[in-house]
This record gives structure tokens, C-alpha cells and sequence, in this order.
């Protein structure tokens, strides 16, 4: 399963819905790997606790960026905290 499928199936989204990007509310249009596999993350990062949905301006800002990494993991743990109750 592809890590958009991954991402759509936990939230509960289609391709056709609108999804926010987890950190500033505007249109998501990238599913990001949260720690990539070049950032030391797992070479099986297709999981949703490392995957979120992130604008193209927030993905250019903050995406693959070291000083960045637990900001988006605290936004995402949120999110996901929200999503399970």
C-alpha cells in the first residue's frame, strides 16, 4: 500500500476530499515523511505516525529540515491524539 493510501485510509479520506495541512489549515498537497529514511528514519517509513499532510509552502518550510523535525511531530501527535478519541 502506498503511503497517500496509508495516510487517506487512517483519516478516513478519498483522492476527491479536501485535506488540511496539519500545520497552517490551508489545502494539503503532499503527504511528508516526518523523519525520512535520509534523516535516520526507518526504511519502513510508511507508517502513519511519520506521515502527514503538509501544503507545498509548509512542506518547502519545514519539510526535510532537522530544527523542524519535532515541531511537525508534535502537530501530527496531535492530530492523531484528536483523531482516536
Amino acid at each position: 500500500m502506498s503511503y497517500k493510501k496509508i495516510y487517506l485510509n487512517h483519516f478516513g479520506y478519498t483522492e476527491a476530499d479536501w485535506i488540511p495541512c496539519e500545520v497552517c489549515r490551508k489545502t494539503a498537497v503532499d503527504i511528508h515523511h516526518i523523519k525520512a529514511r535520509g534523516m535516520g528514519g526507518s526504511k519502513k517509513a510508511d507508517f502513519i505516525e511519520n506521515l502527514m499532510a503538509l501544503c507545498r509552502s509548509c512542506h518547502i518550510k519545514y519539510g526535510d529540515k532537522k530544527q523542524y523535525v519535532e515541531f511537525l511531530i508534535e502537530k501530527h501527535n496531535a492530530l492523531l491524539q484528536r483523531n482516536s478519541s
